[in-house]
């Protein structure tokens, strides 16, 4: 039922998913002024890490979720770009050497190796500074209990309890052999937490009933984790060229994943059971939310 669905909206989807990152550029364009000054080179390094790439599709879910509750475009942009923004910082400070160590991301050179290290670490410390501005601005939402909401949610989703958190566990896992349970835990918190905040981001925008809200953080966590195992089948399968980032380095590097552990056809299986347990989530929208769940089958069946 579900593939047949997604078939159908495969199109609409892959134009909607164009759309709406053509219209995050120019948010993030906008939002990202380069300056005058001796800061100059951190604003072009910021720039650099988020302009031009990626496939936005936290952006992608905080614009659906929000169009959902009639919420004005503009203000979702806002969300959406700072979602993006923190995104790239992760991304930015997931390649320095002291972390990952790649070269390559998003199919150029990674901002630690086009600028340099240092200036690499005050891009994700500028991009999370910003993005909270961002979040906080009246001209996000005019109620300020809707922005206090969405900065005590985002914190949460990125902090040591969720994105940041999952990084040092990811990384004190290098070479050991984690369970099941485990290796899910970590990918909730280093993946799935933004993925659940960008799918939560338009119920709080819209000041939407609780009941409404959950469900769409239920969505967003289950396609956090169906994404996180289709990017380790990625990392397993897939070219440089086509991930736009250094293939096969996760399994170098004894990363603990689902695929390692369950063999990827287990793995695959795993994750296209949580795709369609994240679009049972959906049902209190009806078919207004088709795009949404289009997306989680695209989220499993995509080879970038």
């Amino acid at each position: 039922m579900m593939a047949a669905e997604t078939a159908l909206a495969a199109p609409e989807l892959k134009q909607a998913l164009a759309e709406t990152a053509g219209t995050i550029e120019a948010a993030l364009d906008a939002l990202l002024v380069e300056s005058e000054g001796p800061e100059a080179r951190l604003d072009q390094a910021m720039r650099y890490a988020v302009l031009g790439g990626g496939k936005r599709l936290r952006a992608f879910l905080v614009m659906q979720s929000a169009a959902l509750f009639a919420v004005n475009p503009t203000c979702a942009a806002r969300a959406a770009a700072a979602v993006e923004m923190l995104h790239a910082y992760s991304l930015v400070h997931d390649d320095l050497p002291a972390m990952d160590n790649d070269d390559l991301r998003r199919g150029k050179p990674s901002t630690h190796r086009a600028f340099d290290e240092a200036t690499a670490i005050l891009v994700g410390d500028g991009l999370q500074a910003r993005a909270f501005e961002v979040l906080a601005d009246p001209d996000t939402h005019a109620d300020p209990q809707a922005r206090a909401d969405l900065v005590l949610a985002f914190a949460a989703a990125v902090g040591p309890r969720g994105m940041v958190g999952g990084q040092m566990i990811d990384m004190l896992a290098e070479g050991k052999a984690l369970t099941a349970p485990e290796v899910t835990r970590l990918q909730a918190m280093k993946t799935g937490r933004l993925i659940q905040f960008s799918a939560e981001a338009g119920a709080i925008l819209g000041r939407a009933p609780p009941e409404l809200r959950q469900a769409l953080a239920r969505f967003g966590r289950e396609l956090g984790a169906a994404f996180q195992i289709a990017d380790d089948l990625l990392d397993t399968e897939a070219s440089t060229e086509q991930m736009g980032k250094t293939a096969g380095k996760d399994r170098e590097a004894g990363k603990a994943t689902l695929v390692a552990i369950l063999g990827p056809e287990r793995a695959r299986a795993q994750a296209e059971l949580l795709a369609e347990q994240a679009a049972v989530h959906l049902e209190p929208f009806a078919e207004r939310a088709d795009l949404l769940r289009a997306l989680a089958r695209f989220v499993v069946e995509r080879n970038a």
